[in-house]
């Protein structure tokens, strides 16, 4: 049976990787996120394994609570900037196809006169 004190230090474990991934979600640091997971998703099937065998006492439980309501809450958060990052991406992706479809609307009838940015009209 694990012991609470080696229990709490894996759940303190998977909050401070929460707390560093959502950093990294508010900072856009989208790759280094990524790989934070990755150590996120190994300390959780550590804690799966390690209460595989006996769950926690009710006295445990409680005193965890706390820390995984934050922990729940640091994912959510990041599920919501994530989901953000996604329609950005999204709408992008729809910005550059619309601008593909018109270039060749337009490249079809001949030459295309395409604006230059930063270049003083005349």
């Amino acid at each position: 049976m694990i012991l609470a004190p080696q229990l709490i230090a894996i759940y303190q474990q998977l909050l401070d990787l929460s707390q560093q991934m959502l950093r990294l979600a508010a900072q856009g640091e989208w790759d280094d996120l990524i790989k934070k997971e990755v150590d996120y998703v190994s300390a959780v099937q550590r804690l799966a394994r390690s209460t595989e065998a006996a769950s926690p006492s009710a006295q445990a439980q409680e005193q965890l609570r706390p820390v995984l309501r934050h922990i729940l809450d640091n994912e959510s958060e990041v599920k919501r900037l994530l989901q953000e990052r996604m329609n950005e991406l999204s709408t992008l992706v729809n910005q550059n196809t619309r601008q593909k479809s018109v270039l060749s609307a337009y490249g079809k009838q001949g030459s295309v006169m395409v604006p230059m940015e930063n270049q003083p009209l005349a």
